[in-house]
């Protein structure tokens, strides 16, 4: 869901698809094979690991640091950002009037305003 957001902070989504990619080459740069992962995790079965991969859902907290540990890299490694993209501003400043104009959204969904704070991270589909 887009929405026009005025003097709220910007947050950064997480980009399901890039996260996924991100998760099949780090589990690839390691050497460990799909079967190795789902048997480390526990699972009965690989579909979950290849959803993750597609960017078709993403893995629970739980999982992504048990990911991070068996990969050897941090769970800011795994995830991938708008932030993290070249040409974004990763700035904290407020988000005015003045910086959006009619054209220009901001996705939001999976954000929860409570007491004019932002909690919880916004997941781009």
């Amino acid at each position: 869901m887009n929405v026009r957001v005025v003097d709220a902070w910007v947050v950064p989504v997480i980009d399901l698809r890039a996260t996924g990619q991100n998760i099949k080459r780090l589990r690839q740069s390691a050497g460990i094979s799909v079967r190795n992962l789902q048997m480390v995790l526990g699972f009965t079965n690989p579909q979950a690991i290849y959803k993750w991969q597609n960017g078709d859902c993403m893995p629970s907290v739980d999982n992504l640091v048990i990911l991070a540990a068996v990969l050897g890299v941090t769970v800011d490694e795994i995830l991938v950002t708008t932030s993290d993209a070249p040409d974004s501003d990763t700035s904290d400043k407020p988000v005015t009037d003045s910086d959006i104009h009619d054209s220009e959204m901001i996705d939001i969904s999976g954000v929860t305003f409570i007491d004019s704070e932002i909690t919880g991270i916004g997941v781009q589909w």
